[in-house]
């Protein structure tokens, strides 16, 4: 092979086509770290924003402004819609002098009674203290059992003409695998100390004492959901046997039973009837991490095993 003398080398053109290929991908290895770093920085900031409470201008404004607290979900210790939360949240609502009014925004199932009892005792002792402002509860899709008996010390509830509302009981829901256990061959060894310790165990066979038992109890927590919706609605009920039976109606039915005052929305109740169009949120939300540590604390003391084992859960459902 030959050379004319102004070509170089082919070993020399070798060398500089790898040493320009590896600096190609030398120069790409950066722009594509660049980029990468730059999607994680973005990404650290979009989550920051969402996890990170930063208040804001909205609150620092001298104008009267509604404040909003979602009740959301199921009502229990370990949720989002827990007492402590809520609560948390009514009192900050509160003790806010641009507040003019609360709106609880209500959207819940129902959940525990001891929970709810819990926050409708807070509202009213708020009230009490807090004279000049008061608290409207705005279903949303669902207002029922323990749902319902946060959103009776409301001054008034307004519902969408589709929303649900009602359910004014109590249940205590459990399972029995007698049957199932005798089929397979399965035999029940408890051993208690005290005659009632394994009371409604779902592995044995129904007790009509315990039944009976359980009965009163069920009885004595919906007769002070019932007083407590007779004293928060007042006159405002109709007088119909089936009001206390359980049932649900919609917001329609709600307010020809005296369950709701009337059709709104956060917007026009904030607009037409606290007057007081401005909106500002006071509901406690949980970032990812607390929401994970909840999560996990729930299903490690409440996990499947846990529930069929257990006697029943007194619910507001």
């Amino acid at each position: 092979m030959s050379t004319t003398e102004n070509e170089p080398p082919w070993e020399r053109q070798l060398l500089e086509k790898v040493a320009f290929a590896a600096l190609r991908e030398q120069r790409a290895k950066r722009r594509w770290g660049i980029f990468f770093k730059l999607a994680g920085l973005s990404y650290l900031v979009a989550v920051l924003v969402m996890v990170v409470d930063w208040g804001g201008s909205e609150q620092l404004a001298d104008a009267r402004h509604t404040a909003v607290i979602h009740l959301h979900g199921t009502i229990e210790a370990q949720g989002e819609a827990s007492a402590q939360n809520i609560n948390n949240a009514l009192e900050e609502a509160f003790a806010d002098k641009r507040t003019a009014g609360v709106i609880l925004r209500v959207n819940s199932p129902g959940g525990s009674p001891v929970q709810a009892g819990i926050v409708h005792d807070e509202i009213r002792r708020l009230r009490t203290k807090h004279p000049q402002i008061p608290l409207y509860a705005v279903v949303e899709d669902v207002c029922a059992s323990g749902g319902y008996y946060i959103a009776a010390a409301a001054d008034k509830i307004f519902v969408d003409k589709a929303s649900i509302v009602g359910s004014i009981g109590v249940l205590m829901d459990a399972f029995g695998f007698t049957g199932t256990m005798e089929k397979l061959g399965i035999e029940r060894r408890l051993l208690t100390a005290g005659d009632n310790k394994g009371f409604l165990d779902p592995f044995s066979p129904q007790d009509a004492k315990q039944k009976a038992h359980a009965q009163v109890l069920l009885r004595e927590i919906h007769e002070q959901f019932i007083d407590v919706v007779r004293r928060g609605r007042g006159d405002r009920l109709k007088d119909t046997p089936e009001l206390f039976s359980g049932l649900m109606w919609t917001g329609s039915q709600s307010v020809g039973l005296g369950l709701a005052d009337g059709l709104g929305t956060v917007g026009s109740v904030a607009r037409d009837v606290i007057k007081a169009d401005r909106i500002v949120e006071f509901t406690i939300r949980e970032n990812i991490a607390e929401r994970f540590a909840r999560r996990f604390r729930a299903d490690s003391t409440e996990g499947v095993v846990g529930s069929l084992l257990g006697a029943g859960r007194l619910m507001f459902r």
